[in-house]
């Protein structure tokens, strides 16, 4: 499992940045702030990101993502339950696979395989086959949302 450890640090940074997203790097054995499924999981209270050397990077994008794919009243108001409903949160799992490419010691690859090991459940049995082979409607919604653009490829935009 990829852990948000020195190396990600940089990288992470500059992609969560183009969401207006701060990092918050606690220190080992600090409490996560904003955790909603507890330590070591990230933590998000409106557009402040905590993580620790061991948060895993798939629950750090995956709590980004509940940022970027919720409106802005939600957004200004989010303090540790991200909430949605199930469009959104497959928005956030598709979106989450995406950005797994634009860190250079993850890819689309190993974020699918780092979320079927934590338990992320989708119908088809893995996160692999569900994105690729049942996630169209998610698609749509990326894209109606202005999230994705045709390319597949993030916009770099937060839901509106």
């Amino acid at each position: 499992m990829f852990l948000c450890n020195f190396e990600e640090k940089t990288a992470l940074k500059a992609l969560l940045s183009r969401y207006k997203l701060q990092i918050n790097w606690l220190n080992d054995g600090t409490a996560i702030t904003g955790s909603w499924f507890g330590e070591p999981e990230a933590g998000i209270i409106k557009n402040q990101l905590y993580v620790r050397s061991d948060t895993p990077v798939h629950s750090a994008l995956h709590e980004s993502c509940h940022y970027i794919c919720m409106d802005a009243l939600r957004r200004n108001n989010l303090d540790t339950d991200a909430a949605g409903d199930y469009d959104e949160e497959n928005g956030v799992c598709y979106l989450q696979i995406l950005l797994a490419d634009y860190l250079p010691e993850m890819s689309q690859e190993s974020m699918m395989k780092d979320m079927d090991d934590w338990g992320y459940t989708f119908r088809l049995g893995s996160a692999k086959r569900w994105f690729e082979e049942d996630a169209e409607d998610t698609q749509q919604w990326l894209l109606k949302h202005q999230l994705i653009d045709m390319n597949n490829k993030p916009t770099f935009q937060l839901r509106q």
